[in-house]
């Protein structure tokens, strides 16, 4: 009998007017912890999972905090993404609803280890949660960190223009503009050259 109940109730909670007039449930993020490098398709998988399950509603988001960065390779920009938290997935959920098949059927999902907190989720202080989220947004919005970046006092050699060849000592890194202000020494006087990043690589 109980099991006849159950699906009356599930049966009325997804007639049109129900599910037009039930509120979004109050969500929080949650850390799962998760076998490094496999993020992207652990995430892939989850999302797959959800679509399946309908579980829209109460899992809206699964995501991998990333940030792009860039070195200078051969004197080019190279863009790439890199994780901020290697090993970790957020995923946004309605506590009420985060319970004990929907946790089995995640963490049974191949190279997940665990939710923090295991069979009973703990979800992330709010202001941590903002923090990781802030930061991607950040990084979409302000384009690229470097991800080797200059340093005041590095040498550097010059790889194009007028000076190409030559290797000077960083006085000033502009990270706004991308530019360098190195001192050269030329015919034996420290000369102050502005280059852009692009123009430069570390000295190795």
């Amino acid at each position: 009998m109980a099991e006849e109940n159950d699906n009356n109730t599930l049966g009325e909670d997804i007639t049109p007017d129900a599910a037009e007039n039930k509120p979004k449930p109050e969500t929080r993020w949650y850390s799962l912890r998760v076998i490094s490098g496999k993020e992207r398709k652990i995430k892939e998988r989850i999302e797959l999972e959800i679509d399946r399950s309908k579980w829209q509603d109460f899992i809206p988001q699964v995501l991998v905090p990333t940030e792009k960065v860039y070195k200078i390779r051969n004197g080019k920009k190279v863009i790439s993404e890199r994780n901020i938290l290697p090993g970790y997935i957020l995923i946004e959920a309605a506590p009420s609803k985060l319970t004990g098949e929907i946790i089995q059927i995640i963490a049974n999902i191949p190279n997940v280890i665990h939710f923090l907190g295991r069979d009973n989720p703990i979800p992330m202080r709010q202001s941590e949660a903002n923090r990781m989220l802030g930061k991607v947004d950040e990084s979409q919005e302000a384009g690229e960190a470097m991800i080797e970046p200059f340093l005041v006092g590095e040498t550097v050699k010059i790889i194009d223009g007028p000076f190409s060849e030559f290797v000077g000592d960083i006085q000033e890194v502009n990270e706004e503009k991308k530019k360098l202000k190195v001192i050269v020494k030329i015919f034996g006087r420290g000369t102050e050259v502005e280059l852009n990043f692009v123009q430069v690589e570390k000295n190795s």
